[in-house]
């Protein structure tokens, strides 16, 4: 695998500072659990070992990663969305911001999870797909508000709080606030996709 992200270097483990090598074993242990439906780490070469995507970046700046990670880590331990509501809202904020290895990432997720191609190639060309559950419409709608500014419509917070209680409308903003940030590291440093992806 090349090197995907063009503003900073990969850091393979025998490179990581004192501070940077507990947030690696976290994240590579985080990562190696939740996210194993896609590429997160050179698998040979000099750089073997080193995490790609928004993990590299969040290592050069370890404090500010820590927090990151800290957030994704209690998102995915507070998870109670449906799993197909959830990739739908991440996948239309990957698609807004044109984030590339999020929707590389997430239409790999959702593809576990069942979502078929035509549904892919709608949400990540940022239009609503015409198949969607009541569930995943409804976390369409809020992404879909929320990415393109101002309050969220109050029949689109009412129809969130009626399906998913108001846990889980708490939750589906803050996955698409959380999203938003991961689209922002990725963008930001010009973090590509795996060429061998």
């Amino acid at each position: 695998m090349t090197d995907t992200n063009v503003r900073l270097p990969l850091i393979p483990p025998a490179q990581l500072s004192e501070e940077q090598k507990p947030l690696y074993e976290d994240m590579k242990k985080g990562i190696s659990s939740d996210f194993a439906a896609f590429q997160t780490m050179v698998q040979d070469g000099p750089n073997e070992g080193a995490l790609i995507g928004p993990w590299n970046p969040w290592l050069h700046e370890p404090r500010i990663g820590r927090a990151i990670w800290d957030l994704t880590e209690a998102m995915t331990a507070e998870a109670s969305l449906p799993e197909p509501v959830r990739q739908v809202v991440i996948l239309v904020v990957g698609a807004h911001f044109d984030a590339a290895y999020e929707l590389y990432a997430h239409i790999a997720v959702a593809e576990k999870v069942g979502m078929e191609d035509a549904r892919l190639a709608s949400l990540c060309s940022g239009i609503k797909p015409g198949d969607l559950s009541k569930e995943e419409s409804a976390g369409y709608d809020v992404a879909f508000a929320l990415v393109n500014g101002g309050t969220l419509p109050r029949p689109a917070w009412d129809q969130a709080v009626n399906l998913f209680g108001q846990h889980g409308a708490n939750e589906m903003v803050y996955l698409v606030g959380l999203y938003c940030m991961v689209s922002m590291t990725l963008n930001g440093f010009a973090v590509g996709v795996p060429e061998d992806a």
